[in-house]
């Protein structure tokens, strides 16, 4: 298998877009799929640089209800008139962020959601579009590694907000000869917790790599969004679960990846638009 990062805060090349948000791109036994799309749409470009063919994509996964991987849908629609978004049934729900204040909006733009319903394919529990290709969701919670965000809410009344539970949030989780590849964008149900949940839902085996964002980065001068010890702690738990390579960034910030790093050493790997990466199947 083939993972191309299509989108991302930071890229490997000048000559490639970077932006808030994530998208990648798999190879996977023959079959092209597209983990979600970015913000702005700003992947197709470099997917055509990179040489992915986005209108060959068989089938897309969202990772969770939020903007920052799901407004490029929209380039992507323009672009591919047949794949499937496979997303969790609460997807669509209206997330808001109050990490500036007043609660700001950060689900899905109602419009896109309305003019291409019939992509959207919701799905619960544990589901394989393909096989060797399953959407996870988490099913474990240890308190002790559940994300430490403050900010994310979901409007539940006109004036009424409630901590979101991410239960919208999935992992595409993909055979290997090495074990399992999991990806999860941002992570926000805790990334030992989400390795806990596919080991659950996929007894007998084991997680290889992770990628994604592991929302541990907040604005400010210490760049975290939790304690320094809960990162170790974190990354002592990925180790102990067997996972051999972290590939982060986007949502995870420079001093968590430092700290990561400082304890996994170069297992720790950032992401970019423009890497890639291959597994054997």
């Amino acid at each position: 298998m083939k993972l191309t990062v299509l989108i991302e805060n930071t890229a490997s090349v000048p000559a490639l877009h970077s932006e808030h948000g994530l998208s990648v791109h798999i190879g996977y036994r023959g079959h092209s799929i597209l983990l979600d799309a970015g913000s702005s749409g700003a992947f197709a470009g470099n997917a055509a640089a990179l040489g992915v063919d986005l209108a060959g994509v068989e089938l897309a996964v969202l990772s969770h209800g939020h903007y920052d991987h799901a407004d490029g849908l929209r380039r992507f629609f323009r672009e591919n008139g047949r794949a499937p978004v496979y997303c969790r049934p609460t997807a669509d729900g209206e997330y808001f962020s109050t990490s500036k204040g007043a609660p700001r909006f950060v689900g899905i733009h109602r419009e896109l959601l309305a003019e291409h319903a019939g992509r959207f394919r919701p799905v619960e529990g544990l589901a394989q579009p393909l096989p060797g290709v399953w959407l996870v969701p988490r099913t474990r919670v240890r308190p002790e590694f559940a994300s430490r965000e403050r900010h994310l809410t979901r409007k539940v009344g006109p004036d009424r907000f409630v901590p979101d539970d991410f239960s919208h949030e999935q992992s595409l989780v993909l055979e290997g000869e090495q074990g399992l590849i999991l990806l999860n964008s941002c992570s926000h149900g805790g990334i030992v917790n989400i390795v806990d949940s596919v080991l659950e839902q996929l007894p007998g085996r084991r997680v290889y790599a992770v990628w994604g964002g592991l929302h541990m980065y907040s604005p400010g001068a210490n760049e975290l969004n939790c304690p320094p010890e809960y990162v170790t702690a974190v990354a002592d738990e990925l180790d102990r679960l067997g996972v051999r390579e972290v590939y982060t960034g986007h949502c995870t910030g420079q001093r968590a990846f430092q700290l990561l790093r400082d304890r996994l050493g170069d297992r720790v790997r950032p992401l970019a638009a423009g890497l890639t990466a291959e597994y054997p199947d």
